[in-house]
């Protein structure tokens, strides 16, 4: 692909635009390791919640869903679609919960609910295990998508892809912290974005607008029907039991990065960021909207209209760079180029500033080095920082495919779900119950996929590994749970004080506060939750529905969307959520 000196200027000048930025916040980010990881906790709802969609936005993403597009047809996409439920969740019952909890990261919540050593090697392993496999596994398949897209449009090899991609990323992150991070992220959203909607515009062009798309869509080689939004449940990629595990199990068994059952990861870290609990379900409530509903469809339409272009394509993925290298003219390919580079830099400098998080809060300054200065602990998780890359680095050079990384992860992490939930709001969980479900989903899963030779790309068997992981977890953790004793009744004391739960299943506890009403209405948390979850998927099919033309259908899904959407508002602004200002 050629670029000419107007895509090297617009390339050029982004770079150097994210370099300033991460200089202009250095200082603030070198006064403590709150003012690095977490802002000082002054934040707005729109920058925390556009920096989380631009964190889930990264070069791999667009390559992902054209590859699910090109096997399955637009409901591929329920492999991530099915998240949306659990992302609303969490904006109703844990945002507030993770805010008043006051913590650094989501792993230093082990030793506010839990007490003694099962607290501490929770809090140690989870730390080190989320921080640097989980982490490096998540950037691999990051950095593989933005090397493929640099491989086809620059003709550079892998190696001096990721060098490239780590070097400028890299620098801005150790620098700045989290404010360069949050402030980046929000223009390179509307960059990444932005290419995304010009790439759509030229992709229509090169196959003769909607009409050519669903004039070749029969002929195109789809298990399914290719523009159908729901899955032909009962055929052979979409059979009846992995249908149920999509829509009824995912979403609150597995733990997968941005979507985690409770909040979770740099989710969690973006919540304690906020100004106060308000900011904090805005925040997520927003990150929701704009990641599930606003965010695919210029994906989509160049994915349908690369499988008509290219079709049979050894790796479907790479379909979608294959349209910016040959119908995309300048200087728009230096906007895309630009676009992937804000994509990609978003969601590595977040996994660096998160990653780095758990190495020093709550494994270095816990475990290690407990009374250093704040310059010390700066120092410190620079170097994490640069120590998290190069590893990345060289799980990304042995990796293959990004959605068989994305069902790994899933399959893994299948199981845990429940406890992490139940933890908030259930008083018997202790930290045995955390720890043998993540004990159990991994090795359960192990068993099924090495031992058994389960195939989590057969759909047949990813919804046997799911079924059996996510059963044999919770009675593994259920059982554990009552064996062991409970947390000591002080410990409890002091998590339902600070955090204010509810009583529902807190009665032995909250006898302690019959004074205090609770700031959890869960019957309106619920009515929100569903409200908001119809709102998402109304939105989404709406707007599909007015690109591919049932102009009627998607007016209707709009207004339905946007009325459950003012209602929730409302809830809010007249505090029946009764959160704390």
């Amino acid at each position: 692909m050629i670029l000419n000196y107007i895509d090297w200027s617009i390339i050029i000048v982004y770079f150097i635009f994210s370099l300033i930025i991460g200089l202009y916040f250095s200082k603030r980010a070198s006064k403590s390791i709150n003012e690095y990881f977490l802002s000082g906790r002054s934040i707005p709802w729109w920058l925390a919640g556009t920096s989380m969609v631009a964190t889930t936005f990264a070069a791999d993403t667009p390559l992902a869903v054209t590859g699910m597009v090109s096997k399955h047809g637009v409901a591929g996409n329920w492999l991530w679609w099915n998240f949306a439920m659990s992302g609303i969740l969490t904006v109703f019952f844990f945002a507030p919960l993770w805010r008043r909890a006051g913590v650094m990261t989501d792993v230093e919540f082990a030793e506010i609910r839990y007490s003694g050593k099962p607290a501490s090697f929770l809090r140690a392993f989870r730390a080190l295990y989320l921080a640097i496999p989980i982490n490096c596994i998540i950037m691999g398949w990051v950095t593989l998508g933005m090397a493929k897209v640099m491989e086809l449009t620059l003709g550079i090899k892998k190696w001096e892809a990721v060098f490239i991609c780590f070097g400028v990323t890299v620098i801005y992150s150790i620098i700045s912290g989290l404010w360069g991070v949050l402030v980046t992220d929000f223009f390179q959203f509307i960059i990444a974005m932005g290419g995304s909607i010009v790439l759509a515009v030229f992709s229509l062009k090169a196959v003769g607008g909607i009409e050519g798309i669903v004039k070749h869509s029969e002929a195109l080689p789809v298990r399914g029907s290719p523009l159908s939004f729901i899955p032909d449940v009962g055929s052979a990629w979409m059979p009846l039991i992995t249908f149920f595990v999509y829509v009824g199990m995912i979403w609150w068994s597995s733990w997968y990065p941005g979507a985690e059952p409770g909040g979770g990861g740099y989710v969690a870290q973006r919540i304690f960021s906020t100004k106060n609990e308000t900011h904090s379900i805005l925040a997520t409530f927003w990150f929701n909207i704009a990641h599930y509903a606003l965010r695919p469809w210029p994906w989509i339409l160049v994915a349908l209209s690369s499988m008509i272009v290219f079709p049979n394509l050894s790796d479907p993925e790479t379909g979608y760079v294959r349209m910016i290298k040959d119908y995309l003219p300048n200087p728009f390919r230096g906007l895309i180029l630009a676009g992937f580079a804000a994509a990609y830099m978003s969601t590595i400098a977040t996994h660096l500033n998160w990653g780095a998080s758990y190495v020093v809060n709550d494994f270095y300054k816990r475990f290690i080095k407990k009374s250093e200065s704040e310059k010390h602990y700066v120092f410190i998780s620079r170097a994490a920082t640069i120590f998290i890359m190069l590893l990345s680095g060289v799980v990304t050079y042995f990796m293959g495919s990004i959605e068989h990384a994305w069902k790994l992860l899933i399959s893994i992490g299948a199981g845990a779900g429940l406890v992490l939930l139940l933890r908030w709001y259930w008083w018997r969980i202790n930290a045995w119950s955390e720890i043998s479900a993540m004990a159990a989903s991994l090795i359960i899963s192990l068993i099924l996929q090495v031992g058994f030779k389960l195939d989590s790309n057969n759909p047949i068997d990813f919804a046997k590994i799911m079924l059996i992981t996510v059963s044999g977890s919770i009675l593994m953790w259920l059982s554990v749970t009552y064996l062991t004793k409970p947390e000591p009744e002080q410990k409890l004391i002091e998590f339902y004080n600070k955090v204010r739960p509810g009583k529902l299943f807190w009665k032995p506890v909250a006898e302690n506060f019959m004074e205090m009403e609770s700031k959890n209405n869960l019957l309106i948390n619920l009515f929100c939750w569903v409200l908001g979850s119809i709102s998402i998927y109304l939105s989404l099919f709406g707007i599909g529905k007015l690109i591919f033309g049932s102009y009627l259908k998607g007016i209707i899904y709009l207004a339905l969307s946007l009325t459950s959407i003012f209602i929730i508002l409302f809830q809010i602004k007249r505090n029946k959520l009764r959160l704390t200002n």
